[in-house]
């Protein structure tokens, strides 16, 4: 059994981590570290957890845990690491967007990890320092990968992706306000959304050619998942697609191609992506649909540690869809 701290527990990424380490068999969660809530119980802000565990939230570190999860604000990490130093045996997974891009991956000679399991899966269990991807990057990136790789990606991609409220984090705004948000839908960050770059490392380390990555993301009026769908130009046939993408998801413990059209329900509290697959006069539509929360953070973080550790790949997460 591993000792874990949480540093930013209060959130939604936080919250889904503890909810996944207490029922973890090889994890024990030290410490839970907040600046706005020390010495109050976990359950004060996870009411969900109430009669599941005793532990409060403190403002102390351990530096000698096996195993820290950061779950800060994009651009805190740096900073919390540069003011915390970690002992040398202490892995860190980071889910903010501090240390995924090549330019920003070493800090103190510690060097991350990109940690999409079904491109880098041997890198990350030699890894101590993993960066966890982004939600949007981690559908968009398991839809666009298998094209990449086959070198039949040069056109331009339409992407349209909608994301829940959670995505937005904890902290209420104007686009999360319940007034606003419900019986509504909106764009956001037309062609410019940060994860486009970490997104674009990914389908470049091929090494072909990528058309243009044209993204438009959405703002939906339910609080957790993301429905992503990307088209480009295609010359095979649909049996052709479907035998490319099976073949590149052939070990993959967590994504799956489905030969029936896919819909939210399907993957959100897992950390499952579910990938359908469509032609249309030249046209490839590759449809993903993940768990923002899960897949697209706290569930692919724990995915990374079991990676890290030796466990089961699948160990803690083995998790039931809300269908109904």
């Amino acid at each position: 059994m591993i000792n874990i701290g949480i540093i930013g527990g209060s959130g939604y990424t936080g919250g889904e981590l503890i909810r996944l380490l207490l029922n973890h068999p090889e994890a024990n969660i030290d410490f839970v570290y907040s600046t706005t809530r020390a010495g109050k119980k976990i359950a004060s802000a996870h009411q969900d957890l109430l009669g599941q565990t005793n532990l409060e939230f403190t403002g102390n570190v351990n530096l000698n845990v096996d195993l820290v999860f950061l779950c800060l604000g994009h651009g805190n990490s740096t900073s919390f690491l540069k003011e915390n130093l970690f002992s040398n045996n202490t892995k860190i997974i980071d889910l903010s967007n501090d240390f995924r891009l090549h330019t920003d991956a070493i800090l103190n000679g510690k060097e991350f990890i990109y940690g999409l399991p079904e491109t880098n899966i041997e890198k990350i269990k030699s890894a101590n320092f993993i960066a966890n991807p982004g939600c949007f990057a981690t559908a968009i990136q398991l839809a666009l990968l298998p094209l990449a790789k086959a070198n039949i990606l040069h056109n331009d991609v339409h992407i349209n992706a909608v994301t829940g409220s959670t995505g937005a984090g904890v902290k209420p705004s104007d686009s999360t306000h319940f007034s606003w948000r419900n019986n509504n839908v909106s764009w956001y960050k037309p062609f410019t959304h940060q994860h486009l770059g970490e997104i674009g490392e990914s389908l470049h380390s091929y090494k072909n050619e990528i058309g243009e990555l044209l993204f438009l993301p959405q703002r939906g009026n339910f609080a957790r998942g993301i429905f992503a769908t990307a088209y480009t130009k295609y010359k095979g046939s649909l049996e052709d697609a479907y035998a490319l993408y099976n073949n590149f998801y052939a070990n993959a413990k967590f994504t799956h191609v489905s030969d029936t059209e896919i819909h939210l329900k399907q993957v959100v509290n897992t950390n499952q992506c579910h990938l359908h697959l469509h032609i249309h006069n030249g046209n490839l539509l590759i449809t993903s649909a993940i768990d923002n929360l899960l897949k697209g953070a706290s569930g692919q973080a724990v995915q990374n540690m079991n990676l890290m550790f030796g466990f089961k790949e699948t160990e803690g997460l083995n998790l039931k869809a809300s269908a109904f």
